[in-house]
């Protein structure tokens, strides 16, 4: 397997993101859940394995299915984000460890999901710590919401804004994680792939929280912040339709054991 390190910063750089993460990030299609429950591999009492859980966004669609939740998550942050949404939900479980080291029984699991996080896993670590994990039979999904940078003018210009303000963006994208890294993490190469449309629209204040919940983009205090910022509200003004802009997405699920 091709060798893959996350940065040093992968667990700590959200810390200050968390509220905006909350409310300005997207959810994932209907498509995705009814995709998961015809195949067979999402069924009510099942026990999933949330990996990178964040704030709980796709923990949340799984406890609505019915399956008993163990959201991995070593962000403290984010992690008492999600606990505050979902603690009251009987088979949701915060479990504050790393993909890679998760502290879950061995072979305890029908299915492990990574929703927008499986590209800050070292995939070595982690592909050994699945494999103990599931129960033979188990499913591995990994769900990403894709950006269409080149699908509008909007969102050319506005991946060209990321291009020049934020210095580590090209490093940390998703996108790292290709073809040839999926085919050595899933066993003999092997695995599926739908995709489903999804879309965000925002006025300029949800757009610049969009922007800030992304760990790439320099905080306030930063000296591109305030460049930046100007320059995001000079593309709102240019772009805006009846008083927003829409982000389009692919929402790419991968799938194998």
């Amino acid at each position: 397997m091709a060798t893959h390190q996350p940065p040093e910063n992968a667990t700590s750089r959200f810390s200050d993101r968390v509220a905006d993460y909350v409310r300005y990030r997207p959810g994932y299609p209907e498509g995705v859940l009814t995709m998961l429950r015809d195949r067979g591999w999402l069924k009510r009492g099942d026990q999933v394995a949330d990996i990178g859980s964040g704030t709980g966004i796709f923990t949340h669609l799984l406890l609505e299915e019915g399956a008993e939740v163990f959201a991995v998550e070593p962000n403290t942050g984010m992690r008492e984000a999600a606990e505050a949404m979902l603690g009251h939900h009987a088979l949701f479980h915060s479990i504050a460890a790393s993909g890679e080291e998760t502290t879950l029984e061995d072979q305890s699991l029908d299915l492990i999901v990574s929703a927008q996080a499986f590209h800050w896993l070292d995939r070595a670590r982690a592909r050994r710590e699945f494999t103990r994990l599931l129960k033979p039979g188990g499913q591995i999904v990994l769900v990403w919401n894709v950006r269409q940078t080149a699908s509008t003018a909007f969102l050319r210009d506005y991946e060209n804004l990321l291009l020049h303000f934020a210095p580590d963006y090209a490093q940390v994208r998703h996108e790292n994680v290709d073809a040839e890294a999926l085919a050595s993490f899933f066993t003999g190469g092997v695995f599926g792939k739908h995709v489903f449309a999804n879309h965000q629209s925002f006025d300029f204040s949800g757009l610049r929280g969009r922007l800030l919940s992304c760990s790439y983009a320099p905080a306030e205090g930063h000296p591109l912040h305030e460049p930046m910022i100007e320059e995001l509200r000079r593309l709102f003004e240019t772009h805006e339709q009846n008083g927003s802009v829409t982000f389009h997405y692919a929402t790419e699920v991968f799938f194998g054991r």
